[in-house]
Parts: C-alpha cells; structure tokens; sequence
C-alpha cells in the first residue's frame, strides 16, 4: 500500500521494488506515462533526505537521476533504469565496471558554478562513529584497526583537497543504466575531498570474495586514479578508513558479524596499499 501522496503527483501502477532500512522504493507511472521511481525514506534515514535531496538538485541531472519532486519523507525520482552495475560487472568483469563508475564520479564531481547547498553533512561529522570507536579502543588500551583507521582518517581530514560535494554512497547497485546511461541513485549528499566518493566501491560487491583480494584492491585504485587524477596512496587510504568506518556502524546497529567483514575489506585494501608503496 502507499502511503499518503500529494495530490499533485497524480501516480499509477506501483510496484514495490524494494522495503530494506532505509525504506520503500517503488517504480511507479507519472500522468504522461513515464515511468519514476517513488522513494519512502524510513524513519533512520529521513535525516539524509535534505542532503541527498539538494545534492541531486544541485547537479540536476548530470551523472545522477533527477528529484522531480518531494514532500517530506517522500521523493519523486526520475527513472533510471533495471540494469544495475553489479550486473555489469558479472557480464563483463571488474575492470569494466569500475571504469563505468569512475566515468560516473567524473560526471558528479565536475566543476559547477552554482553554491553547495548548505544541507550536505562535512565528510569530519560523518566519521564520527570511527572516531568514536577509536576513541573507546585507545580507553582500553587496545590498539585496534579501528584506532590505525582513525589515525589515517584524521590525517586525510585534515589535507582534504578541492572539496565539493560528494554523492556519499557510491557503488555497484546505486549505479543503474537505463535512457539516459549510467546514473546515480541513493545520493546521500557530503561535503568533502572528491576520494572519499570511491572508497565504498572497495567494499562492492557485497558478498563477493573481491572485496578481501589485495589484487583487486590494487587494480580498482590503478584504474580509479588514473581516471579521476587522483593520487593512488590516498584512494586506498580513503579506502581502508571507510572500512573500519563501516564497521563501526555495523556495531552500533549491534552486528559484529558483518562489522568484521568490513574489517576484512580494509586488511585487504592496506595489503593493497602496502604493494603499491613498496
């Protein structure tokens, strides 16, 4: 069932996509027969709909779907297509889709005139869970990988270059193709260093033993770098503190089990790190 709509929208046909925690995503029909996604945000995730919504309408279309309207929790989305990266990605293999999704971030991150909108959470606060976690680590005196993270993020915080605002939660199945390309969906919308963009795509895709291969970690920041003119140690340290940073948010929601698969991610992606300095 839907819930209630404004009056102005005028949707048929629902077909309910997807009912997860950060709420329901229908695809629905507008009065012109287009078809538009119809986004829920669940309660946990209302607090992102701000920044995700002005992300969206600042780079109004150029490497993510369009807002095409929105009332409260509820947003109205251009339709971006059934074919997601992921899918890409067993079709025709790793390499191939990070390219795709490079050429995406080079879209979102291109220059704009127009102010950021003042909504998008700074990239520091939203590194307070792994700073916190450190923090209760070093009380305990437990040097952990939570504690070498929060270091190596501190210090990426505080050389932060050419910051802009960022999608916030880019991988392999919040890029789908359908009229208009490759699109971006499920902005979050931070203000931050344009590498922390591609950290999350280390961790993608989820259940795939890609994630742990330091290989694999060394060719998607080769290719990243090169693409998106960005230092190739700095991408994977991006990398490796949003792993811990992911799992600290798996521990809060009270899940050690996929925290430490998080944590597995970011041995891996420093493996990784520590071929490329050698």
């Amino acid at each position: 069932m839907l819930p209630a709509l404004p009056p102005r929208w005028q949707i048929s046909d629902p077909d309910l996509l997807s009912d997860g925690i950060g709420g329901k995503v229908w695809k629905v029909t507008l009065p012109d027969g287009r078809m538009a996604a119809l986004k829920q945000a669940s309660v946990l995730a209302q607090k992102e709909v701000p920044g995700g919504n002005d992300f969206l309408r600042w780079i109004d279309g150029a490497g993510a779907i369009r807002l095409l309207d929105e009332d409260g929790a509820l947003s109205l989305l251009e339709w971006a297509g059934e074919r997601t990266l992921l899918t890409h990605l067993e079709d025709h293999g790793d390499d191939a889709a990070t390219e795709i999704a490079a050429d995406v971030v080079k879209r979102l991150h291109a220059t704009r005139d127009a102010a950021p909108p003042a909504t998008l959470t700074s990239l520091t606060e939203n590194f307070a869970g792994l700073f916190a976690k450190a923090q209760a680590d070093r009380i305990a005196r437990e040097h952990s990988q939570f504690v070498d993270a929060a270091e190596i993020a501190a210090r990426l915080l505080e050389n932060q270059k050419d910051v802009r605002p960022l999608h916030g939660d880019i991988h392999h199945e919040n890029i789908l193709s359908g009229d208009r390309g490759w699109l971006a969906i499920d902005a979050k919308g931070v203000l931050g260093d344009p590498a922390f963009d591609i950290a999350n795509l280390f961790y993608n895709p989820v259940e795939s033993e890609l994630r742990t291969d330091p290989a694999r970690a060394v060719s998607m920041a080769t290719i990243l770098s090169r693409e998106l003119a960005c230092d190739i140690e700095k991408v994977l340290d991006y990398a490796f503190a949003f792993s811990a940073l992911s799992a600290s948010w798996h521990l809060e929601d009270g899940n050690t089990e996929e925290a430490q698969r998080s944590l597995a991610v970011g041995r891996a992606v420093r493996a990784a790190a520590d071929q490329v300095r050698s």
